[in-house]
């Protein structure tokens, strides 16, 4: 593990080659069946609430009659995750062709919406948790094994993957201590 000021970083983060290849996946990690929908801040309530309205214009009459039914989100302060469609689908997915997508980050990069999408799908596979601070793991998928293939392919890792979302979550100088590690790492392992 490594501590980046005050952050707990997992090595597994730091030494996984990791690169979407959404024609391989078919965005999975927005369709992953079993468990919960993506974990949310409590203050991203709000903006997901505000999200709704300009994501519907993406969305399936399905995903629609179910925010309308139950709502976009579930759950209590500090344990709050989006609304999953039978346990699979999270209520804010559209397709393009058979790749699952974001409606939210669709609105958004339409500049209909100033709410990216949830931190913790901008960050997938990272996942954050408290150990009397954040602590950043890997989160591991079978979806994910084309990303593993594709990473390792490009020589691309976790960190350079999810670069805006941890700018995003810690900023850029926390960013690039943690990117001087990766570097690091991969230069050792070219030798």
């Amino acid at each position: 593990m490594f501590l980046i000021d005050n952050i707990l970083v997992d090595e597994n983060i730091v030494n996984t080659p990791f690169l979407c290849e959404l024609s391989k996946c078919k965005g999975a990690c927005c369709t992953v069946k079993g468990g919960q929908g993506a974990p949310l801040l409590d203050e991203e309530i709000t903006l997901l609430e505000n999200s709704i309205k300009p994501a519907s214009k993406y969305l399936s009459e399905r995903s629609k009659a179910e925010i309308a039914k139950h709502g976009s989100w579930e759950g209590a302060p500090g344990e709050y995750t989006t609304v999953c469609i039978d346990d699979a689908d999270c209520v804010f997915v559209y397709y393009e062709g058979d790749v699952a997508k974001c409606a939210i980050e669709k609105a958004y990069f339409e500049g209909q919406n100033e709410f990216r999408k949830p931190l913790s799908c901008h960050l997938f596979p990272v996942r954050i948790t408290d150990f009397h601070g954040d602590y950043l793991y890997y989160d591991t998928f079978d979806e994910c094994k084309p990303a593993l293939e594709h990473g390792a392919r490009q020589n691309v890792h976790i960190p350079e993957t999810v670069k805006e979302a941890l700018i995003r979550a810690y900023g850029e100088e926390w960013y690039g201590k943690l990117n001087i590690l990766v570097q690091d790492r991969k230069q050792s392992q070219s030798h």
